[in-house]
C-alpha cells in the first residue's frame, strides 16, 4: 500500500488538478477540457500525457475522438492511504480529550 509519488506530483501541478476536477463529470476530449480551462489543446495534451503516465486517466478512443477519463486505481490508493492515518490521528485527540479532562478534574479540586 502507498500512494505513489507521481500521483502526487501530477496532482500539484493546478491545471492538472483542474483536468481531474473536470474529469469527476465524466469524460472529456482535448478539445472540451481546453475550452472549459481556457487553455491551448498542445498544453492541455501535455498535462494529459502526464496524468495519463501517473496513472490517473485513461484514454479511451471513439471513432476519430480520444475521450479522457479518470482511473479509479490511484484514487482509491490514495483514500486508502489517507485512511491509514485516520486511526492515527483519532487516537492522538483522544488521548488528548483525556489529557484535558485530567486537567480540568485537578484544577477542579482545587478551588
Amino acid at each position: 500500500m502507498g500512494v505513489k509519488l507521481t500521483t502526487l506530483s501530477a496532482l500539484a501541478e493546478p491545471n492538472r488538478y483542474q483536468i481531474v476536477e473536470l474529469l469527476r463529470e465524466g469524460p472529456l476530449t482535448v478539445g472540451e477540457i481546453a475550452e472549459r480551462l481556457g487553455l491551448q489543446q498542445p498544453q492541455v495534451s501535455k498535462h494529459l500525457r502526464v496524468l495519463n503516465e501517473s496513472g490517473l486517466v485513461e484514454v479511451q478512443p471513439s471513432a476519430n475522438k480520444r475521450f479522457y477519463k479518470l482511473s479509479p486505481k490511484p484514487f482509491l490508493e490514495m483514500e486508502e492511504w489517507i485512511t491509514s492515518f485516520r486511526s492515527l490521528w483519532e487516537d492522538r485527540f483522544n488521548r488528548l480529550d483525556d489529557y484535558l479532562r485530567e486537567l480540568q478534574g485537578k484544577n477542579g479540586d482545587s478551588k
